[in-house]
């Protein structure tokens, strides 16, 4: 009775904690160290942790339904509760306040905004918003912490400005495993120029994405085909941000900054080995350091050294390139003379160079950009702004060209500014290339061409052989009768005639073969002399000497009716003589060196 009262409350406090689990507090309530907020569906929980092996205690949020804690935002990065009196509430102005011993406040967000019945919600978004609890509209925020980012990206989330209010939302890592507060690795958007996405380490710019081309990113061609999310950056008049949002929204997947390896990583959860699985990085390889090969240098993962000057250009130092020093990059091979004409040209499959001396017009096109940027004796570079629907847009780069990178398929196009011979070598060059191709396709197609005519003449040849033989066989047998001057027997009918060449049939048998009595269809008696397939002889040679004996027709002979000949049978029919001996009529009297004769002489029939 005991165990079952145990259990009966065991139940009760478990159920109690479940339908006691909430997702908002309101002015008149607070959130102490200890208890939780849990996001409606239960993945998400807010409350007070330690990090690592810290005593500090920090107001955060954190992935509810996995056995590791990942916190994924930190309210008071830079000031932690030192002990466990930390109280969360929020006040009737809808101003959120993290207080300790209930008195000084460490943390409190600046709400301006007058609010009638403020709530403090943890949505399952893994957003914690301040909104007004008489709001017909549940996405009417007065305040979000996804406009305050830690270190963590999550779905949803808008890293970038908003050029109305200057909220600048930026990634910044933890400092350490054991501190949340902010590193010196950051990750946000950048205007100087034109926006793209940067990681800097301190004032070092690490790593940047390249300009928006309408697909993606240019420094990142392959993540638009990935399983796990779809992305997307704004550039308009009130915000520039870039946001990401999972395909799957089962899939639980976290973009994170590193602070002691300076990268920026993507995780995957694995249900099935209960951890974290790292599905990208950047920068991901040697050239996606920011900057590596100086000016007007284009890095090549594919080659040895990676540096590699633009085409047309040549190291500007060549003793410090040669030594593997890139920094003082590449110059023209030939000075470029603006006012009698530059030229450009093509290098394709690159990450755009760095935007920071760039211009960009949304409704150009190509060859007004060219033309532009031709006109202009500072514009070094240019391409389409969006490569999506054939290319519209212009982007135009002035001075040196930073920070290009090489990719092996994908990348964009970038027409390079040169001086006017170069533009025509290259010009030249394609002609040549052009002549060159077109005589090996030209060869190419003649080839072709030629072993084609053979293939179908020797194929028309076959099909008149085959139709000669085909014609030669049905007029052989359609004129077996005027050509032997015989009767030509149907198989079938000398089948039927010797019952199926039954032994009881049978008269006798010499060495080609044996011979068979018949009785024709009309009473007529025959007897059918059928050469053995061993013979060896061919069908025009059998005919010939069906011809010979046919022509020595003698009183003394047997008369010979016919033959038949069907596949590789070859038969004789003889007129049949009862109670008499066959070669009685026919040996001593023909000395033909034939093989009939012979045959005929070797055969000894008995009645």
């Amino acid at each position: 009775m005991g165990f079952y009262f145990y259990s009966a409350c065991c139940l009760f406090i478990i159920f109690s904690k479940a339908t006691t689990a909430i997702d908002t507090i309101s002015p008149s309530e607070s959130l102490s160290d200890g208890r939780t907020l849990i996001s409606s569906d239960g993945s998400f929980a807010l409350g007070f942790f330690s990090p690592g092996t810290s005593k500090n205690r920090y107001l955060g949020i954190w992935y509810n339904n996995i056995p590791i804690q990942n916190v994924v935002w930190v309210a008071n990065r830079v000031n932690p509760v030192n002990d466990s009196t930390g109280l969360l509430k929020i006040e009737t102005s809808g101003k959120i306040v993290l207080r300790v011993q209930n008195t000084t406040a460490v943390w409190s967000t600046n709400t301006t905004a007058s609010v009638q019945n403020p709530v403090l919600q943890l949505l399952d978004s893994r957003n914690l918003v301040v909104r007004d609890g008489n709001d017909s509209n549940p996405e009417n925020y007065y305040w979000q912490s996804f406009d305050y980012p830690s270190d963590t990206m999550l779905p949803g989330m808008k890293i970038g400005i908003d050029l109305r209010t200057g909220l600048h939302r930026i990634l910044a890592a933890w400092k350490s495993w054991d501190d949340p507060s902010p590193g010196d690795l950051t990750y946000g958007v950048e205007l100087e120029g034109n926006p793209e996405m940067v990681l800097r380490k301190g004032v070092e710019k690490y790593y940047r994405s390249g300009l928006w081309n309408g697909d993606g990113f240019s420094g990142s061609p392959n993540l638009r085909s990935n399983p796990i999310f779809d992305y997307d950056f704004a550039w308009n008049e009130t915000e520039v941000y870039y946001i990401y949002f999972l395909k799957n929204k089962s899939v639980m997947s976290r973009f994170v900054l590193n602070q002691t390896e300076s990268v920026r990583q993507r995780y995957t959860w694995n249900p099935e080995t209960q951890t974290w699985k790292l599905f990208s990085i950047m920068p991901s390889d040697y050239c996606d350091r920011c900057g590596l090969c100086g000016p007007n240098g284009n890095c090549d993962n594919n080659k040895l050294p990676a540096c590699q000057c633009l085409t047309r250009f040549k190291p500007k130092l060549l003793e410090r390139w040669n030594s593997s020093d890139w920094s003082d990059g590449c110059i023209h091979s030939k000075p470029l003379n603006c006012q009698t004409g530059d030229g450009f040209i093509k290098i394709g499959k690159v990450k755009t160079p760095d935007t920071t001396n760039s211009w960009v017009n949304k409704t150009m096109n190509l060859k007004e950009c060219r033309a532009k940027c031709l006109r202009n004796c500072y514009c070094m570079a240019y391409t389409n702004l969006d490569v999506t629907r054939g290319g519209s847009g212009c982007a135009m780069w002035f001075g040196d060209l930073d920070d290009i990178k090489q990719f092996e398929s994908d990348g964009q196009d970038l027409y390079i500014r040169v001086s006017a011979s170069e533009a025509e070598q290259k010009k030249r060059a394609k002609v040549k290339l052009g002549i060159i191709l077109g005589t090996v396709i030209a060869a190419l197609l003649g080839f072709v061409l030629v072993i084609c005519y053979i293939h179908r003449s020797r194929r028309t040849l076959k099909d008149k052989v085959e139709d000669k033989n085909v014609n030669d066989n049905e007029n052989e047998n359609k004129d077996e009768d005027e050509d032997m001057e015989l009767a030509v027997f149907a198989f079938g009918t000398i089948v039927q005639a010797t019952d199926t060449f039954s032994f009881n049939n049978k008269l006798g048998e010499g060495g080609f073969g044996p011979v068979y009595k018949g009785t024709l269809a009309n009473g007529q008696e025959i007897a059918v002399k059928r050469l053995s397939k061993s013979s060896g002889q061919g069908l025009n040679e059998f005919k010939n000497e069906v011809k010979l004996i046919a022509k020595l027709q003698h009183r003394n002979l047997v008369r010979l009716l016919g033959c038949c000949i069907h596949g590789d049978e070859r038969m004789l029919i003889y007129e049949y003589m009862p109670n008499r001996s066959l070669d009685s009529f026919i040996f001593d009297q023909i000395r033909s060196k034939s093989c009939w004769n012979l045959w005929l002489y070797g055969t000894r029939i008995r009645y």
